[in-house]
């Protein structure tokens, strides 16, 4: 299977509980690992056979920036099940962290893999 990934993508997203994060966007870091639909960019070496990884960026960019998620794993959640559907991967692991919000820790997050479930988009 051949991925394309983008680490240490940092965004401020509005993500939290507490009555602050409600208020503030924070900045997290997304790794992705976004496995292709075809082989056929190693092949052709043409963009038309692989995913735009720059649009994936502007896309969750744009995801984020009018959303609010309580929980890291529903905003990972969502960026795969965008990635998925909309980008037509296989599969993806998507981890989100937080940066520096509690003492002595530097990052704390989540990470989730979910792979394309034909069966629960047929209708879309």
């Amino acid at each position: 299977m051949d991925v394309i990934f983008l680490q240490n993508f940092r965004i401020k997203a509005m993500i939290g509980l507490y009555p602050w994060e409600k208020k503030i966007a924070q900045l997290i870091e997304l790794n992705l690992e976004i496995a292709l639909p075809t082989r056929s960019a190693s092949v052709s070496d043409n963009i038309k056979d692989t995913l735009d990884y720059s649009l994936i960026a502007d896309r969750i960019k744009h995801t984020l920036s009018d959303k609010h998620f309580m929980l890291l794993e529903a905003l990972a959640e969502h960026i795969a099940q965008l990635i998925l559907i909309e980008f037509k991967s296989p599969q993806v692991k998507v981890s989100v962290a937080k940066l520096g919000i509690i003492q002595g820790i530097e990052k704390l997050g989540v990470s989730i893999v979910r792979e394309f479930d034909s069966s629960q988009h047929r209708n879309r």
